[in-house]
Order: structure tokens, then sequence, then C-alpha cells
């Protein structure tokens, strides 16, 4: 889960109760990517045309939870082999496995906020993106409960 959710420096968890958040699945390399301020999805993927605030990370490995949230602070697309915030290596790693696709919108993302306390994998994972609020993100302990709360 990371020890920075004790860390003193870690940001509050200040967002807005009503905030829209999506939901996203992160492998260790993408929620690495996090970490430095950005997530790349590719654009035929529907969360890159959704309106929300704020990012939530469901991380496949070490845990099996979701973790942290971020708010979203901007969007730019990238074509592959142009300038961009990703590197040949990032397409590699985080793109080639998922998708063919050569366009990717890559949210830039503000500190990650640990949530107090993580939303616990009960059932199968969160698969594509799922849409709740950051009050859903605190009430829910498990993904059972958040699915519950959430839309997809």
């Amino acid at each position: 889960m990371g020890l920075d959710r004790f860390a003193a420096d870690a940001p509050d968890d200040g967002a807005p109760g009503e905030a829209r958040v999506c939901v996203v699945a992160t492998q260790p390399d993408t929620f690495e990517r996090c970490r430095t301020g950005y997530y790349p999805s590719p654009r035929s993927y529907d969360r890159t045309r959704a309106q929300f605030e704020y990012m939530a990370f469901y991380r496949t490995a070490p845990v099996s939870a979701v973790t942290h949230y971020a708010r979203v602070t901007g969007r730019t697309e990238q074509v592959r082999e142009e300038a961009g915030p990703m590197s040949e290596a990032d397409w590699e790693a985080l793109i080639d496995p998922f998708s063919e696709e050569r366009v990717v919108v890559v949210f830039e993302l503000g500190p990650l906020v640990p949530l107090t306390r993580p939303i616990e994998n009960d059932a199968t994972g969160v698969r594509g993106a799922w849409y709740c609020s950051v009050d859903d993100l605190r009430a829910a302990g498990t993904l059972s409960l958040l699915a519950e709360r959430t839309e997809s």
C-alpha cells in the first residue's frame, strides 16, 4: 500500500465531497506515473471524454485496493512519436500491453492524496472506469460497497 499515507507531508484529504471522481485500475508502472503527475489513457476510452474533477486509483499490486486519489489539473492529447509528457518507454510500458491506439489523453494530476482507509477488493477489482463522488470514496470500505454507489 505504501507508507506514504503516513507521511507528514502527505496532502490533506480536503476535496469537496460532492466532486465527481473517475476510479481506474492501475498496475504498478502506471501508479508510479501517477505519483509523478500523470495518468495516460487511450483516446478511444470513454473516460477521456467524461467530465470529472478527480481520479482515484485501484492498485492491482502490491495491494488490491483503491488507495489514493488526485485532482485532475489538465488533459493533454499526445500522438505517438510526437513530443509530449510520455516518452517512448512510457508508451511501451503503459499503452502497448493494452491498446494499439496511437493517440492518448494524458491526465495531468495534482499530488496523490492517500485515502484514510483503503477500499479493499472483496470482489473482482475495477474494470473500465467507475464514476462516483469523493464522499462515496470516503464512505466505502470495500469495492462491493463502492460499486453500489458508482456508475460505469
